[in-house]
């Protein structure tokens, strides 16, 4: 009987997973869209993530603890930068906790959360979201096959 396929570098994974922070509140989940399929072992999910399926089989479920050094970091308090108002459309109703879409001088584009309103300067948050917090995820290998050629030199799952 040949050996079942194990996560392993260059697979395709297909992953059914509900994401909860330390206080239980579910801040994402693949119910509804289906699973999340990428390249394992190209860094398209977090690291601390991704270390942990290595050895998984299709159909094994797992509870995994990522710390935020292996999330999305750390909170950068020199990641609150302060912009100008004039900087952004006069029109723009901004309020604390909105997101906003920054284009940087290459031209990518980056989200950052209103920290503070002032009448001539607006404060930006650029940490991700889920910066600094202890992520808790329930996984489940739904789907697991060799990638491509054209997906290992594209460098993603297609």
């Amino acid at each position: 009987m040949p050996q079942e396929k194990q996560v392993g570098k260059d697979m395709v994974v297909g992953l059914d997973y509900t994401l909860r922070l330390d206080d239980g509140e579910v801040v994402d989940h693949s119910a509804g869209r289906g699973p999340l399929q990428f390249l394992q072992g190209h860094g398209q999910i977090i690291p601390g993530l991704e270390k942990e399926l290595y050895g998984m089989d299709l159909d094994e479920e797992k509870e995994i603890v990522v710390q935020p050094e292996d999330g999305y970091g750390r909170r950068n308090p020199d990641a609150l930068q302060e912009f100008p108002r004039s900087a952004f459309p006069q029109d723009a109703e901004l309020e604390e906790g909105m997101a906003v879409q920054l284009l940087d001088q290459q031209g990518h584009q980056h989200v950052a959360f209103v920290e503070e309103v002032g009448d001539d300067s607006v404060v930006l948050d650029l940490n991700h979201p889920l910066a600094g917090e202890t992520l808790h995820f329930s996984i489940k290998v739904v789907t697991l096959r060799d990638a491509t050629e054209e997906e290992l030199e594209h460098g993603h799952a297609h």
